[in-house]
């Protein structure tokens, strides 16, 4: 196989190589020594990824974390899912150790930044999720640690290994990013012409006076100027976009609120997935009760919005949307690193 053999997605091979943090002499094995990797073969030791020091179950959902190169800890969730009698597992990955973007009811927003992951520690979360937990990893989603678009570069390279032909082999459409509504990254990822990768968008309010309480990126990104980057991303792409609310008691859950959000949707080829809250530690709010999600759900149908509901996992291990980032690892280790810490498993989530 040439090194310079351009892949389906425009990649040579040697940028195929360098983002998964290929050594030099390795390049000649690529495809079959990644392929048996991601097959779990027990003496394979490429690509790298990081040692998973902590991990922690409930059922089959699990949430681990990997050693980062720069002595930081990433979170990951290896979900269970099921459809149509159909069951596989997805993947939440983190894109960065943090996040600067400061949203009021995220746990990971309390850390701050501490550092962008590389393309290769992006790819080596799936690696581990197969070569650790034996998971046969069917999505991708974005939603983990960190804010994607702002960590573009290292975050594109990864899809493109994540969809070719010698690395994950997943279709676009198994591969879901969640940003907050960086425009600018919005515009980018419309330029790459990947028409069937899914976005979803974290709006969690109906107006600027309430998002821009609770996500103080809405100050300098306000949500009409995040709808037209939307509307333009649109023509991109094959895919419905999904509008992520976070229903928060109190703040963003009264009726007028969903009709509100229903009105701001209208001109969007749309779905709003309603996210129950989840709190973050300290938090100022409690998580909904069911029948107030129900009925937020009901007024934006009643007001011709799309809408569905997210169902609740992972809210006993700080695993849920908005839970990740232990504050307790978000710093370097000492000298010598965290010892790894075992396999720990919780009641039933509520």
């Amino acid at each position: 196989m040439s090194h310079r053999q351009p892949d389906p997605l425009g990649m040579t091979f040697d940028e195929l190589a360098g983002a998964l943090g290929c050594r030099a002499h390795e390049r000649a094995a690529l495809s079959r020594r990644y392929r048996a990797f991601m097959r779990g073969a027990a003496d394979v030791e490429w690509p790298p990824a990081g040692p998973v020091r902590r991990r922690q179950a409930d059922g089959e959902l699990t949430k681990f974390a990997q050693a980062t190169a720069a002595g930081f800890e990433t979170e990951s969730v290896i979900i269970p899912m099921s459809r149509f009698g159909r069951s596989w597992q997805a993947l939440c990955v983190s894109s960065q150790v943090g996040c600067a973007l400061g949203c009021t009811f995220c746990e990971t927003a309390q850390l701050g930044l501490r550092q962008n992951l590389s393309a290769g520690e992006i790819v080596g979360q799936v690696v581990a999720a197969q070569r650790d937990f034996g998971a046969a990893v069917r999505k991708v989603v974005f939603m983990g640690m960190g804010e994607p678009l702002d960590n573009f570069d290292a975050v594109a390279q990864a899809i493109r290994v994540f969809c070719d032909q010698r690395g994950l082999q997943l279709s676009k459409e198994r591969i879901t990013l969640s940003t907050v509504g960086r425009i600018h990254g919005i515009r980018r990822l419309a330029g790459l012409g990947w028409r069937r990768l899914n976005l979803a968008v974290s709006l969690n309010a109906p107006s600027d006076e309430i998002r821009s309480r609770i996500m103080p990126v809405n100050r300098a990104e306000p949500m009409d100027e995040l709808r037209g980057a939307l509307l333009d991303y649109a023509r991109h792409s094959d895919q419905y976009i999904m509008i992520e609310y976070v229903l928060i008691p109190g703040v963003n859950d009264a009726p007028a609120h969903a009709r509100q959000l229903a009105d701001y949707c209208r001109p969007l080829r749309c779905c709003v997935n309603v996210i129950p809250y989840n709190p973050r530690l300290d938090s100022p709010w409690p998580a909904p009760d069911e029948r107030s999600v129900t009925a937020f759900v009901e007024a934006l149908r009643a007001a011709g919005q799309y809408a569905t509901r997210r169902v609740t996992k992972g809210r006993d291990l700080m695993a849920a949307c908005g839970q990740l980032g232990d504050r307790r690892f978000a710093r370097r280790p000492p000298p010598g690193g965290l010892a790894p810490v075992g396999l720990v498993r919780v009641g039933p989530v509520g």
